[in-house]
């Protein structure tokens, strides 16, 4: 089964980071995506969506430093339902897309230096999960090769 979101689209605000007692970073940041479209009558109409995006540690205080409203990025993540009680005691449920990856795609970083295309830089962040039992590094990236893997299938 699979749970993965990817957007690509503008952010609504800056990112809002809170620090838990538990040391633990979190950040929340809204990203709008435009869909066109022609109606009946032939004019080009514009449906925006809102997305709900929740990054977490590392990633969050790189949101923290990185992005500002309007900037337009790329995000990675899985859909998240979670229920909540407000004020008055009422049942809440809120989607959210929990990211595991973001990269800016505006044309400058925030020091107006260059992004340089699509080539990715030192502040890029793919966190890669250690599925064939190999060592945790700690890090993000594995620390040993993946065992190879021998099958007979003819392509």
């Amino acid at each position: 089964m699979v749970n993965k979101v990817i957007l690509i689209g503008n952010l609504g605000r800056d990112p809002e980071v809170r620090r838990l007692e538990n040391g633990a970073v979190v950040a929340k940041f809204s990203v709008a995506t435009n869909e066109n479209y022609k109606d009946k009558s032939g004019e080009w109409q514009t449906l925006t969506e809102w997305h709900d995006v929740v990054v977490w540690r590392q990633l969050a205080e790189r949101a923290e430093q990185q992005l500002k409203k309007g900037m337009t990025v790329y995000v990675e993540g899985k859909l998240s339902t979670r229920t909540w009680q407000d004020q008055d005691g009422n049942n809440r449920k809120t989607t959210e897309i929990v990211g595991s990856y973001f990269r800016n795609l505006s044309g400058k970083r925030e020091g107006g230096e260059g992004f340089g295309g699509n080539m990715p830089s030192a502040d890029d962040e793919y966190p890669v999960s250690n599925n064939y039992g190999g060592k945790s590094g700690g890090g993000n990236m594995p620390s040993e090769e993946p065992p190879a893997v021998d099958d007979d299938l003819p392509f």
